[in-house]
């Protein structure tokens, strides 16, 4: 990516390894939008539930030009399955890829309009 991406880390333990994911999955962003003014990802392990472990959360914060700002929030429990934050990385971001692709659309002017809905001439 060519903007620094900021990743900050609450209740966990910074890591290497998810740091080099976010960065991958940040950096799959610009074929879907070329002008992101800033990417900040906030990635936490609340403690306040402890049923079936705790449970993770990302959050990305994505702001575009022309005063558009996206943000993808995704939470999942760690109930078993495997590597439980990873999963959550990877849905918030296919979240944001979603939302890029609809602003791009929008800010294009690709998304169709049906006939009956214009104004009559």
């Amino acid at each position: 990516m060519q903007l620094p991406v900021k990743i900050t880390y609450r209740g966990l333990e910074t890591s290497d390894q998810i740091d080099n994911l976010v960065l991958d999955y940040a950096a799959r962003l610009e074929r879907f939008c070329d002008h992101i003014n800033r990417c900040d990802i906030a990635i936490e392990q609340t403690n306040h539930t402890h049923q079936k472990g705790n449970p993770y959360r990302c959050r990305i914060d994505v702001t575009v030009s022309r005063g558009h700002e996206l943000v993808a929030d995704e939470r999942q429990m760690d109930n078993g399955t495997h590597k439980p934050l990873n999963k959550v990385i990877h849905d918030a971001f296919k979240t944001m890829e979603r939302e890029l692709r609809r602003v791009v659309d929008k800010q294009r002017r690709d998304v169709k309009t049906h006939a009956d809905s214009r104004s009559p001439k």
